[in-house]
């Protein structure tokens, strides 16, 4: 383990519940390949502290930047001083820069680590119709990224419609060219189907689903990390489907989050909207 002194640059990542987290692990150990001198933390923030707790974390003359995930991706757009095209339109961010000023620069990665998550697993989202779980923070920017990666047709499903309707206008207004629907808890008829959702980190968490009407020509994938075999996922694999695990979508954000938390940008990510 690296020796952590005065020296070294902080990072944290903020989510409730804590526990499951991966990204510490994968940070650290690219920074200790780049042989960058810094550290990062899981801090347990629950919602009803996440103000106080990100202005905390503005005082810290030696925090470079934290991670947002589950619940507080959606919060935290308005606790940033800026935030990107891309994470405005998405209505979420999941990584911040902080200046050595304390002024907090948010951004969305979450989309453009699916796309090139499926993509490295042989996965290709263009020409595919896609059945989407969610339209929180994550799912919101998974939609962004597929319609952008030129599905034929997206089906976003979510307890309130109203979000989903929502969603919708704000990607047409984007990218006018794909269709996209309403849907129900059936992901029958779809490519990909896809859990955007935070359902499946606990285990006496519901199915973000029907899973009864999944069809073995489908891939299901999720966005969760821990466990790495959700319910949904064995589910899925018990109807003969091809299964996609969570990990890969924060594989690829590593080198991004990383960047983006140090210096306020990435090199090759387009983030305009």
């Amino acid at each position: 383990m690296q020796i952590i002194t005065g020296n070294t640059q902080l990072f944290a990542i903020l989510a409730d519940p804590i526990h499951h987290v991966k990204t510490p692990q994968r940070i650290n150990s690219h920074f200790e390949a780049e042989g960058f001198d810094g550290v990062m933390v899981p801090l347990h923030a629950r919602a009803d502290q996440l103000q106080a707790a990100v202005q905390g974390l503005r005082t810290l003359s030696n925090l470079a930047g934290f991670v947002v995930t589950v619940p507080h991706k959606t919060a935290m757009v308005a606790l940033c001083d800026e935030v990107s095209a891309h994470a405005r339109l998405v209505g979420a961010v999941n990584v911040v820069h902080r200046t050595a000023e304390g002024k907090l620069i948010g951004t969305m990665l979450d989309g453009e680590g699916f796309v090139a998550g499926l993509r490295q697993e042989g996965i290709e989202p263009k020409g595919s119709s896609a059945y989407l779980a969610g339209a929180g923070g994550a799912a919101s920017a998974i939609a962004f990224a597929l319609a952008r990666a030129g599905v034929s047709r997206l089906t976003v499903a979510n307890r309130t419609t109203d979000k989903v309707r929502q969603l919708i206008t704000r990607i047409q207004s984007v990218i006018p060219d794909v269709e996209l629907l309403v849907g129900t808890d059936d992901p029958s008829g779809h490519d990909l189907v896809v859990n955007g959702t935070s359902l499946g980190l606990r285990a006496e968490d519901a199915l973000p689903l029907d899973a009864a009407r999944l069809e073995p020509n489908q891939v299901v994938a999720e966005i969760i990390m821990q466990p790495a075999e959700t319910a949904l996922l064995k589910a899925a694999q018990a109807r003969g489907c091809r299964v996609h695990l969570g990990a890969p979508m924060l594989a690829s954000q590593i080198p991004l989050m990383a960047a983006f938390m140090r210096h306020g940008h990435t090199e090759g990510v387009d983030h305009a909207a």
